[in-house]
């Protein structure tokens, strides 16, 4: 579990290919102080797991369904990359719960630039926007932000200097992919509404059919 505050950016250094994995090697230096073998790092957004350790350089193995499905397919050497140590019980949390499990992948769609912040517009997959609403909490490339506004294929996000100083976002230009991950209390208040739902208009079991059923599913009267 993480918090989408980034402690760094990291920066790739080897992308190698191994059958079904491509190992990617990092370096950093905030991130590895206190580093072992199997300890979880954010990635952009997508949790990965140290495999080898030779500190200011760390390895993560990498599946292809996780390249295909988040930015990490499109890192070369000399990316800079968003990261953030797994949540210690105990530690400071200053974002949202972030699970390190991407959702989609978003492409910025509109940058504004204000005097004191810069507003992005992103675009995402329907799928997603149905998890989103304004003020709502969500985490782009690993980064927790608020939703300023829903927008009719996305949805916009106010940065501070700040933000973009310390983020792999101040390097996003209008085209570029992103990792979006919904807030986490969405995710299972939609997932209990729609299992609600489901047995609300599911089929009694058998020999318990009646009257009141049917109508209750619209087929005439309850008598």
């Amino acid at each position: 579990m993480f918090t989408g505050i980034v402690e760094e950016v990291g920066v790739v250094v080897g992308v190698e290919p191994r059958g079904n994995l491509t190992r990617l090697t990092m370096r950093a230096r905030q991130v590895l102080a206190d580093a072992q073998l199997g300890d979880s790092i954010a990635h952009n957004g997508v949790c990965l797991t140290i495999a080898e350790l030779v500190p200011p350089l760390y390895g993560c193995d990498v599946m292809g369904e996780t390249l295909a499905v988040t930015t990490l397919g499109a890192l070369r050497p000399g990316s800079r990359v968003n990261l953030e140590r797994a949540l210690a019980a105990g530690g400071r949390f200053g974002g949202h719960f972030v699970q390190g499990h991407v959702d989609a992948v978003g492409t910025v769609a509109a940058i504004r630039r204000d005097a004191q912040w810069v507003t992005f517009e992103l675009g995402a997959p329907a799928d997603l926007l149905a998890l989103v609403v304004a003020k709502g909490s969500i985490a782009v490339d690993g980064i927790s932000l608020t939703v300023v506004a829903r927008t009719p294929a996305g949805f916009t996000v106010s940065l501070i200097p700040h933000t973009l100083a310390q983020t792999t976002l101040g390097d996003r230009r209008v085209g570029d992919r992103v990792n979006l991950e919904a807030d986490i209390l969405a995710k299972y208040v939609a997932a209990a509404l729609h299992a609600t739902n489901a047995d609300a208009h599911a089929a009694p079991a058998a020999g318990t059919m009646s009257w009141q059923w049917l109508a209750e599913q619209g087929f005439g009267a309850a008598e």
